[in-house]
């Protein structure tokens, strides 16, 4: 899989560009805040109708403008497919493939796989949970498109039930009875959606995990496979019991564990106006250590260069991941190079050079590693360039 061409409007920086790319290796180079990230950043969103430097869409509409358009031919297989997403701020994205319009825009996400990494990535590591959860659901929905629609429905029922939560913490007498019967009804809503959104991630851990201690060893020095351990982490005790025992929980008991964990913390729930149990509290627990009694967070214990070899790891298994799913995604290296010594760019590079397609940013041309040579564009003023870069000296 790769991208053939890439066609921007009012998106960021960019009025109007046109980027004819090539399989294999291409660079995009130029001083900082000029417009390559941004580049890299359209195409990402056409994968995953998101942006991995910021939450919503207003920021990636070019000032002044009423909506942007990212457009892209993907090769797969041998044959093209126009993707094309059209952003308007306050309104329902629209997404087209082959000039022919979606039902919903979300329905784009898949065709495109992308795997980025980026200065950002160390948040994976040293950030809230809500990062580690949102690696995790993005790539499940590029694996399973179509648990993009269960996450947008567990988000709405959630918001509804915090809402209900705190009307019954208002109410008194036979209305806050009406409530309390109304939360029952939100409750089989909210656990409905959740388990089949926490089965789906326990099943994602279990199967990334064997690819995660792979790539540690792989880009930390000294390491071995059985150094990185990732693991779910709920809130509920009798999930919990079940993961010790090395088991991964079926739906149905992770049903009846949510339900019984909603029922204890009602009140604590009402009182405090939110939902605290749930796949939006859970974790990625990320441990480093040879064996299973010393084993500590890495989050609070590894060195900085131990942080950022977990964060690639986390990166390069999801790609490893994918791939064996049968596609080859378009890797995305988002001025990484910058963050991380010699030794470690050329592990990176050497692990990378076989993709079909890798999409390099760089303030200059010697960040990025030799055996990534290939296609270089300089981004300047608005202006994306090809330049030859000429034959390699002997």
């Amino acid at each position: 899989m790769h991208v053939s061409h890439l066609t921007l409007h009012d998106f960021r920086s960019y009025g109007d560009v046109d980027v004819p790319l090539d399989p294999g290796v291409t660079s995009f180079v130029g001083r900082n805040g000029q417009g390559k990230t941004n580049l890299v950043e359209a195409i990402d969103y056409l994968s995953r109708l998101t942006s991995h430097r910021v939450a919503t869409d207003a920021p990636l509409i070019r000032a002044g403008a009423e909506q942007a358009l990212v457009r892209a031919a993907v090769v797969r297989d041998g044959r093209t497919a126009v993707l094309e997403v059209e952003l308007n701020p306050g309104r329902a994205n629209r997404a087209r493939i082959n000039k022919s319009p979606l039902s919903r825009a979300r329905d784009l996400v898949g065709v495109l796989r992308t795997v980025v990494f980026s200065p950002e990535d160390l948040a994976l590591v040293k950030g809230d949970p809500s990062e580690r959860r949102r690696f995790l659901d993005d790539l499940l929905v590029l694996r399973t498109p179509r648990l993009a629609g269960v996450r947008a429905d567990y988000d709405r029922v959630l918001k509804q039930r915090n809402s209900l939560l705190k009307t019954i913490y208002a109410a008194r007498g036979s209305s806050r009875d009406a409530a309390l019967a109304t939360l029952a009804v939100w409750d089989d809503h909210l656990v409905a959606t959740g388990s089949e959104l926490l089965e789906a991630r326990t099943a994602l851990v279990a199967d990334l995990a064997p690819y995660v201690g792979k790539a540690y060893e792989a880009v930390a020095r000294g390491a071995t496979r059985d150094d990185a351990r990732i693991a779910y982490s709920t809130r509920m005790s009798l999930i919990e019991e079940e993961g010790g025992r090395g088991d991964t929980p079926s739906r149905d008991l992770l049903g009846v564990a949510f339900r019984a964990e909603l029922a204890r913390r009602q009140d604590e729930e009402i009182g405090r106006g939110l939902t605290l149990v749930g796949p939006h509290r859970d974790d990625l627990q990320l441990t480093l250590g040879p064996g299973e009694d010393s084993r500590l967070p890495v989050k609070g214990y590894a060195s900085h260069g131990e942080s950022w070899s977990f964060a690639l790891a986390l990166r390069l298994a999801s790609y490893d991941l994918l791939r064996s799913d049968g596609d080859d995604p378009i890797l995305i290296l988002d001025d990484v190079f910058a963050e991380l010594d010699a030794e470690r760019r050329n592990q990176l590079a050497g692990l990378v050079a076989g993709a079909e397609q890798v999409l390099v940013t760089a303030a200059v041309l010697a960040d990025v590693p030799a055996m990534l040579a290939g296609a270089t564009f300089t981004v300047a003023g608005g202006e994306v360039t090809r330049v030859d870069r000429g034959p390699d000296p002997d």
